[in-house]
């Protein structure tokens, strides 16, 4: 049976063949730094399972120290000049976007398919699994047609992790700081400081206090899948299912649509606003999350009223 260890597997050599190849890299003058931090991310994948809590805090660490003191950068050249990508782009535009499509075609396909045929794969992590299995069928298919070097896709994604840098994994370590907050109790803490807040009795007070919650610690942590723990524990669970008696359901998926409108304006939430800013080079890093504040603030509002409309 294929199991989440596949992926891990995958993603640790796929990091090692990265910071191999950046070390190699002698035109980087940060090819140390590089080579260090994505060993040590594959180091995570490969063997996180053997280092115990304390070794995987000091490798956690060890990244941090990395990224904050700069070692992190791309090399000054080996980019694809924009005229070559526009005559490549213009010879295998429709097969490059086929390729691009047969990952999510098989994330879903698989997602299915190993549900209805139990044994192949681990059902709760279907979807995942089905994923990397897509990954690897469109690189074999983009291989087999455009002939590239053996080793061009490998430098290619090398050098835009480069470019993103420590922003690629901050979404990674933003969950795991969710999972800690919500088993220290920092959920109940906060229950109890806005509980100060509302007045007794509010349900709409109640609700504003949970969907802004959701928004402003998605905004501070960078994930709504961080935030939803924290603030269930502190108004969710508490007052709105437990002592108004609202429906599960509509609180949990639309507090989540709640804490999804922070990620429309912070930088935390690297992959979505940081990342897509480094890849198109725009002058302001933070062009992303203007044009997306004035989309957020209304479906924050939208949202708190259904809450309060379609959960009681």
């Amino acid at each position: 049976m294929i199991t989440l260890g596949f992926v891990y597997v995958l993603a640790g050599l796929t990091f090692a063949l990265f910071a191999l190849l950046g070390a190699m890299d002698r035109s980087n003058p940060k090819r140390l730094g590089n080579a260090a931090f994505w060993g040590l991310l594959a180091l995570s994948m490969l063997g996180g399972g053997y280092l115990g809590d304390f070794g995987n805090g000091l490798l956690v660490l060890a990244l941090v120290a990395i990224a904050g003191t700069g070692q992190i950068g791309r090399a000054p050249s080996g980019d694809i000049t924009a005229d070559v990508q526009a005559e490549r782009a213009a010879k295998h535009g429709p097969f490059l976007l086929f390729v691009a499509l047969i990952i999510p075609a098989a994330a879903l396909a698989g997602t299915f398919l190993f549900k209805w045929l139990p044994g192949l794969a681990d059902p709760k992590q279907a979807t995942l699994i089905s994923l990397a299995l897509g990954v690897l069928i469109a690189l074999a298919v983009g291989m087999a047609r455009l002939k590239p070097p053996l080793l061009l896709p490998a430098q290619q994604g090398r050098r835009l992790l480069d470019s993103v840098g420590w922003a690629a994994i901050l979404p990674q370590m933003l969950a795991s700081l969710g999972a800690v907050f919500a088993l220290a109790g920092v959920g109940e803490v906060v229950g109890d400081l806005i509980g100060t807040a509302i007045p007794q009795g509010s349900l709409f007070g109640a609700v504003l206090a949970f969907a802004l919650g959701m928004a402003l610690f998605t905004m501070v942590m960078g994930n709504a899948f961080a935030a939803f723990p924290v603030m269930l524990a502190a108004v969710g669970m508490p007052l709105l299912i437990k002592q108004y008696g609202g429906d599960p359901a509509v609180v949990a998926a639309i507090g989540m649509l709640a804490g999804f409108c922070g990620t429309l304006m912070t930088p935390m939430a690297a992959n979505f606003n940081l990342v897509p800013a480094a890849l198109l080079e725009l002058k302001n890093p933070y062009g992303v999350i203007k044009a997306q504040i004035g989309t957020a603030l209304p479906l924050l509002a939208v949202n708190i009223v259904f809450i309060w409309i379609f959960a009681f």
